[in-house]
């Protein structure tokens, strides 16, 4: 991942943070979901997934979410990481997703907290091996690591009667949607799926929550909260235009992407201007064409996309290293 100046160098930051060194670590890794390495920005993600845990009364999502962090961030201890790719919180982004989205898929038995345990595990052992293979084109792992774990948990999954599936996608083949599937939603219910796309980045359907993790995104960086939700909104324009279900519109399936693709591209890797912010246009517009694709691609298989339409079009967009003002000098190693 990039960092924006105003919060690099976590090992000197921690000082100016009313944190625990090991506390301040790990709220990073939480705000690193979203690009921002301010241990305030993991507080405010953290209640976000708190608070949509209690309203879906699904407390093991928020449980998850802790035990991923802090066995991702363990695991590139334990495995010698880079000290400052730890203290920035580069090792605990992919084990919080991975421990938000397995109880999703798979309740709060017993195998599910062991995949837990495993997947954040395997989370960091995967973005250390991405992230040298990556490391020649200077480009990050992203949430590639999260995917890929995630993934071959849940392929995993039809092949083993003890994984208890309880939220996963019936695999069935391609086929155009009906028409009367494209309904646009009413001005409210629109609303808030902006907030909703937000949210569904942890895989939270709650649009207080996705309020809240812009809040903390905010707390970091005003321009990246609004192209945040920006990107949000203009996937719900690019998906409706193109026919997309509006059930999955209002519950922020075609936005989660987009949000990171339009914060990363416009606000991280960048310095903002009006041609990095039409170059992260594109590539968000691109990023809705990318969860069809990939919606379709993966039903045969009955997995969902996760995030990797982001990881593609960022890969994609990022890769032609076009010639825009840096943002800043401090790229962590990891890129």
């Amino acid at each position: 991942m990039v960092h924006t100046s105003k919060n690099s160098g976590a090992a000197e930051g921690a000082r100016y943070y009313p944190f625990p060194r090991v506390v301040d670590v790990l709220l990073r890794g939480a705000g690193q979901v979203m690009f921002q390495n301010s241990p305030w920005t993991g507080l405010f993600f953290l209640l976000g997934i708190a608070w949509g845990s209690w309203r879906a009364d699904r407390p093991e999502i928020v449980i998850g979410a802790l035990t991923g962090l802090c066995v991702g961030t363990l695991a590139a201890c334990l495995l010698h990481a880079p000290r400052e790719e730890i203290d920035s919180g580069l090792h605990g982004y992919n084990g919080i997703l991975v421990g938000c989205a397995l109880p999703v898929f798979f309740g709060s038995g017993p195998m599910c907290w062991a995949l837990v345990f495993a997947g954040a595990f395997f989370s960091t052992v995967i973005m250390m091996a991405v992230s040298s293979f990556l490391s020649s084109w200077k480009v990050s792992a992203m949430t590639g690591p999260f995917v890929f774990t995630t993934w071959f948990i849940l392929l995993a999954s039809y092949n083993f009667v003890h994984f208890d599936i309880v939220a996963l996608p019936e695999p069935s083949l391609p086929a155009q949607p009906s028409a009367a599937l494209a309904v646009i939603p009413g001005l409210e219910a629109l609303f808030r799926a902006t907030f909703t796309g937000v949210s569904q980045v942890f895989l939270i359907d709650n649009a207080v929550t996705g309020a809240i993790f812009l809040a903390g995104i905010a707390a970091s960086s005003l321009p990246a909260a609004l192209l945040g939700w920006g990107g949000s909104v203009l996937a719900i324009a690019v998906a409706l235009v193109l026919g997309a279900d509006g059930r999955s519109v209002e519950a922020g399936l075609y936005q989660f992407s987009a949000v990171l693709t339009a914060i990363g591209l416009g606000s991280t890797f960048y310095r903002p201007g009006w041609r990095v912010l039409l170059y992260a246009f594109l590539g968000t517009v691109f990023t809705v064409v990318a969860q069809g694709a990939l919606n379709v691609a993966l039903a045969p298989l009955g997995i969902p996309t996760l995030t990797f339409p982001f990881v593609i079009a960022a890969w994609l967009f990022l890769l032609p290293h076009v010639h825009f003002a840096q943002k800043g000098s401090d790229v962590s190693p990891s890129d």
